[in-house]
C-alpha cells in the first residue's frame, strides 16, 4: 500500500468524517497568560496510575508530583521528596517531605498519602512491583517521613519512585489512593502545579488547567530540567483543543488561534518549516512503533503465526508510508526490543528485522500454522496522527500473508478501553492493535511493559513467557551493568521467539510552536518551563 493510498483511505473513513474538528478561537486568545495547545490526542482518563497512555501521562504531569524526578540526562533527583538516608545495609531508606506540598483541595501532603499511592500504584506499575515484591514494610513514621524496611537492597528505589513513561508514581490523598489498583479513579485531585479543571472539561473538545497557588517549586536545585527542578507555572491557564484533523490543527497554528501542536502531520511538516513564525520541535523522548497482539485469543495465540510474522514485516517501509520520505531525519528502522541508543540497547538478532522480507515464506508457515481463515480484528484509531495511517500499513501486511483482516475504526479513547477486553474479538476483544512505547521504562527489562511475560497479570495482550520472565528477574539481580547487557542480549533474542509484539521502527515526535514562545522542553510536553517571550 502506498502512503497517499493511506492518506485517501484515512480521508474516506465514515468515522474520521464523524471525528471532524469541533473548533472555536480561545476566549483569551489575545492574553498570552493563557496557553492554547492541541494535544496529541484527546483525555478521557484522570487516574495516571490505571494507565500507561502517553495522554495520560502529560495530564499527570501537569496535575500530579512524584517524591522523585529525571532531570534531562536522565539523573535521578528528590522531587517532593527533600531527600533521603538509607541505612548502611541498605535494607532501610528513610525519606523525608518537602515541608508546605498541598493537595488541589487545600489539605496537607502527608506520608501516608505517598505510602498508599505507592502501594496502588506499585500494582499497576512493572517497576513498582519489582519494588514491592523487596518491601519488607513501608510506614508513615510521621506526617512527613516514610520509612521502607527491605528484604534485600533495592538501589534502584529512587529511579523506581521517579519512573515516567508508563504508570506515574503520582501521590494522591490517602482517601483516593485506597481505591483498587484494578478502578479507575474519575476524581482529580493532586498537588502538582496546575489543577483539573473538571467543570469545563468536555471529553473529546477541551480540558482546561488553572495554575495551583499552592504549589510550592522546589528552591534549593539546579533549574527546571525534565521531571526535576522547581516546577513553575509560567501561564495562569492553559487550555488544550482536542482538533483531529492535521490540517485544520496546522491552519490554526500558522494562524495564531493555538500556540503550539504537540504532534505535527507528517504531511504538513515541510509546510510549517518554511512558516518563520513557527518553530518545530522533535521531541527526544524516544518512541518506538509496535504491533501488539492478543495472545489469549486465535489466531495469536499460535506462536508459530507469530514467528511468521516477523519475516513478513518491513520496519523500513512502514515508516516511510507513515511519516514520509521527505522527513527521514525524524524516524529510523532496524529497531530491536529496547529504545534505540538507550544503554540496553542491542543488536542481537536484528537480522530478523533487517534481512530480505518474505511475504511468501510468511504466508506458507501460517497456513502450515494451521491457521483457519478466522478474521483477525485490527483496532484502528483514526484521530491519532500517526497511528491511524501506520496502522492501515500493518493490516496490509497482514492481508497479504493471507489473514482475514477486519479493520475496526474508533477514537483513541475507545481503543484504550476496548483493548482490555479478553473476550473473543467478536465478543467485544480484539486481536492486534498498534501504539508507540515511549520514554525512560524502555531503557531496561524491568519497567518495559511490552516484554512481560506474565500472561493475564502482563501489560494488554497477556503473553505467558516463562523464560522472558526468568530473564528479567536475572536483570534486576546482576552484580554490574556488563552483565545486564548481556542479559540484554537473550533478552531480545528471547523475545523474537515469544514474540509479544513486532517492532515497527522509531519515530520522534515533531511539535509545532508559536515562535513567541520559549522554554520548550525536549523530552515531552511538562508545560513548567515554557513562557511567552517578553
Amino acid at each position: 500500500m502506498r502512503r497517499r493510498d493511506v492518506l485517501r483511505l484515512a480521508a474516506q473513513s465514515a468515522v474520521f468524517a464523524q471525528l471532524a474538528p469541533f473548533f472555536t478561537a480561545p476566549a483569551h486568545a489575545a492574553d498570552k497568560r493563557e496557553l492554547r495547545y492541541i494535544p496529541e490526542a484527546d483525555l478521557n482518563i484522570l487516574d495516571p496510575v490505571w494507565s500507561t497512555s502517553t495522554i495520560v501521562q502529560v495530564y499527570g504531569h501537569l496535575v500530579f508530583d512524584t517524591l522523585y524526578g529525571f532531570d534531562k540526562d536522565y539523573n535521578v533527583h528528590p522531587q517532593m521528596a527533600e531527600g533521603h538516608v538509607v541505612s548502611d545495609d541498605k535494607l532501610q531508606w528513610t525519606i523525608k517531605l518537602r515541608d508546605g506540598l498541598q493537595f488541589h483541595d487545600g489539605q496537607p501532603v502527608l506520608a501516608k498519602d505517598c505510602v498508599a499511592s505507592i502501594t496502588r500504584w506499585g500494582k499497576r506499575d512493572f517497576m513498582g512491583s519489582a519494588l514491592l515484591a523487596v518491601i519488607d514494610t513501608l510506614t508513615a513514621v510521621d506526617d512527613r517521613t516514610l520509612l521502607f524496611k527491605l528484604k534485600k537492597p533495592f538501589p534502584l528505589l529512587p529511579m523506581t519512585l521517579a519512573t515516567s513513561g508508563s504508570n506515574m508514581p503520582a501521590i494522591m490523598p490517602e482517601r483516593l489512593a485506597n481505591t483498587s489498583p484494578n478502578e479507575q479513579i474519575r476524581e482529580s485531585i493532586g498537588s502538582g502545579p496546575y489543577r483539573f479543571v473538571k467543570a469545563e472539561w468536555i471529553s473529546g473538545s477541551k480540558a482546561v488547567f488553572e495554575k495551583f497557588a499552592g504549589y510550592k517549586p522546589r528552591s534549593d536545585s539546579f533549574p527546571p530540567s525534565y521531571t526535576a527542578g522547581p516546577k513553575i507555572g509560567h501561564f495562569d491557564r492553559i487550555t488544550w483543543q482536542i482538533i483531529v484533523d492535521a490540517s485544520t490543527a496546522a491552519a490554526a497554528l500558522q494562524a495564531g488561534e493555538v500556540d503550539i501542536i504537540e504532534m505535527v502531520g507528517a504531511d504538513f511538516l515541510p509546510v510549517l518549516k518554511t512558516d518563520p513564525n513557527i518553530q518545530l520541535l522533535p521531541r527526544t523522548t524516544p518512541n518506538f512503533a509496535i504491533m501488539r497482539f492478543n495472545h489469549l485469543q486465535p489466531p495469536f495465540n499460535n506462536l508459530a503465526i507469530r514467528q511468521a510474522l516477523l519475516k513478513a514485516f518491513d520496519q523500513r517501509a512502514i515508516m516511510a508510508g507513515t511519516f514520509g520520505e521527505e522527513n527521514k531525519e525524524f524516524w529510523q528502522f532496524g529497531v530491536g526490543y529496547f529504545s534505540p541508543d538507550s544503554p540496553m540497547a542491542t543488536n542481537a538478532g536484528l537480522e530478523a528485522f533487517t534481512s530480505p522480507r518474505d511475504l511468501k515464506k510468511a504466508a506458507e508457515e501460517i497456513k502450515a500454522a494451521g491457521y483457519k481463515g478466522e478474521p483477525v480484528v485490527v483496532l484502528d484509531p483514526v484521530d491519532y496522527p500517526w497511528t491511524h495511517p501506520c496502522t492501515l500499513l500493518a493490516a496490509d501486511t497482514l492481508k497479504k500473508v493471507g489473514l482475514n483482516v477486519d479493520i475496526q475504526a474508533m477514537d483513541w479513547g475507545t481503543l484504550m478501553q476496548r483493548r482490555l477486553s479478553q473476550e473473543p474479538p467478536g465478543k467485544g476483544g480484539w486481536n492486534v492493535f498498534l501504539t508507540a512505547l515511549s520514554g525512560m521504562s524502555n531503557f531496561n527489562p524491568v519497567g518495559h511493559i511490552g516484554l512481560r511475560g506474565n500472561g493475564k497479570d502482563a501489560w494488554v495482550g497477556w503473553p505467558t513467557a516463562p523464560r522472558l520472565e526468568e530473564l528479567r528477574q536475572q536483570w534486576l539481580d546482576a552484580p554490574d551493568v556488563a552483565t545486564q547487557k548481556k542479559i540484554c542480549e537473550d533478552i531480545q533474542r528471547q523475545a523474537l521467539v515469544d514474540v509479544p509484539y513486532i517492532p515497527l521502527g522509531a519515530f520522534a515526535t515533531v511539535s509545532g510552536y508559536r515562535s513567541n514562545l520559549t522554554g520548550i522542553q525536549l523530552q515531552r510536553p511538562l508545560f513548567t518551563t515554557m513562557q511567552a517571550k517578553a
